[in-house]
């Protein structure tokens, strides 16, 4: 059990007035954000975020990837113990995804410099680039991020060199952002859950116990068109049919496996597309998330043994093309130790859970000690304008933040 909670406390009002004046810059006519990542709203929120860490008393600076670092010196010179998310949002998002996370790690400066409280570790906010296109950001910092510029090319077609001078940043001096366990003690990243399993278990706060990894293929499925009035069942090679045979089986494997994972067919494109003739092609893909890696190499190991035995019942071929491999980050067990016992003392309802949405904390968490704290998403909801999490739900999150930092301070 973790030391007494300490006497300070958030500030609920001041939190939530900053995630609303934060939502007015990208504000759109349906309630909703659009932050796009090195845009000129993205801009104004880094100027309004970096003022706010100023005057919480830290110093802030910008690295080569345009991270925003905002740093409340401490009492002893070693490692700081680090918070943050990001600002940037989809196109149409709402105010709560990374915000929260940001915002909550500034109301702790807030806090400490209001009452002239200094922490023996030096304590960072983070305000992490583009973590909802490139997640440069945070692979910078963990010395991850491919040294491709064109691997981060913006969907409009400008380049990541003149993206990052936009933000002051320079893609020459990528190398420079890079951070290590000796900088950084532990983090440990507020955010909503984007998920509705919090609020069906009626719990207060999510104890996160890692991030999932995830395998993300793109699948052809390759038939013969013919007529489909003269062609009989028997004769034809249907790509349509191979893939409803194959996303069945996903389904199948993804429910019956032993396991805690999730098995997505999310995109399928059906070639030439005509009423009246067999289906020649299928594109589709394939989502797989767990914080096992074993297991996930399983799961596709099994897909690709049924892609076999359908494309030979069938007479079509199936090829797949790995997309995307991200590694699981295991939160740390100390930390969400430290977290619960928070919670207890909060009177706080919690319950365990994993990340199936990358974080900047997955990154962050290869070099370093890292955990999560989740707060409810109403219904669910995120990346739209009905993300919704309530202020007491806000304030009760950053609290359980203050009181983790507070108690990991005297331990680490």
């Amino acid at each position: 059990m973790v030391a007494l909670l300490s006497k300070l406390a958030i500030n609920s009002d001041r939190l939530y007035l900053s995630i609303n004046e934060l939502a007015e810059i990208g504000k759109l006519d349906n309630g909703g954000v659009c932050r796009l990542a090195f845009s000129e709203a993205d801009i104004q929120a880094r100027q309004l975020v970096s003022r706010w860490m100023q005057e919480a008393g830290m110093a802030v600076r910008s690295d080569a990837v345009g991270n925003i670092i905002g740093r409340y010196a401490g009492t002893k010179s070693q490692a700081a113990l680090a918070t943050g998310s990001h600002i940037d949002t989809v196109p149409i998002g709402g105010r709560y995804d990374g915000c929260l996370g940001v915002l909550a790690g500034i109301e702790v400066a807030r806090v400490l410099h209001q009452s002239q409280t200094r922490l023996r570790h030096p304590f960072e906010v983070i305000v992490f680039s583009d973590e909802e296109n490139s997640v440069i950001g945070c692979k910078a910092i963990a010395g991850n991020a491919p040294t491709d510029p064109e691997r981060y090319r913006r969907k409009d077609g400008t380049d990541i060199q003149t993206c990052l001078q936009m933000v002051g940043g320079d893609w020459d001096k990528l190398h420079t952002a890079q951070r290590d366990r000796s900088e950084i003690a532990a983090f440990i990243e507020l955010h909503v859950e984007q998920g509705g399993v919090l609020e069906a278990k009626n719990k207060q706060i999510g104890v996160v116990t890692g991030i999932v990894g995830q395998y993300r293929y793109m699948v052809r499925i390759v038939g013969r068109p013919n007529h489909a009035g003269t062609t009989p069942m028997n004769m034809r090679k249907d790509a349509l049919v191979a893939a409803s045979r194959l996303v069945l089986a996903i389904n199948r494997l993804g429910m019956e496996t032993i396991g805690d994972q999730v098995a997505t067919v999310g995109h399928l494109t059906v070639s030439p597309n005509g009423t009246n003739v067999v289906p020649a092609l299928v594109n589709l893909s394939i989502d797989l998330r767990d914080l096992s890696e074993e297991n996930l190499q399983y799961l596709i190991t099994e897909i690709k043994k049924e892609a076999v035995a359908i494309a030979a019942n069938t007479g079509t071929e199936i090829t797949f093309e790995q997309k995307l491999h991200v590694l699981p980050t295991l939160a740390k067990p100390e930390l969400m130790a430290t977290i619960a016992d928070v919670c207890k003392q909060l009177d706080l309802s919690y319950d365990y859970l994993p990340s199936r949405a990358g974080h900047d904390a997955q990154e962050i968490g290869r070099f370093t000690d890292m955990a999560m704290i989740f707060v409810p998403s109403r219904d669910g909801i995120s990346h739209s304008e009905e993300e919704y999490t309530s202020p007491e739900q806000c304030a009760q999150g950053a609290e359980v933040l203050l009181q983790t930092l507070l108690a990991i301070d005297k331990s680490y």
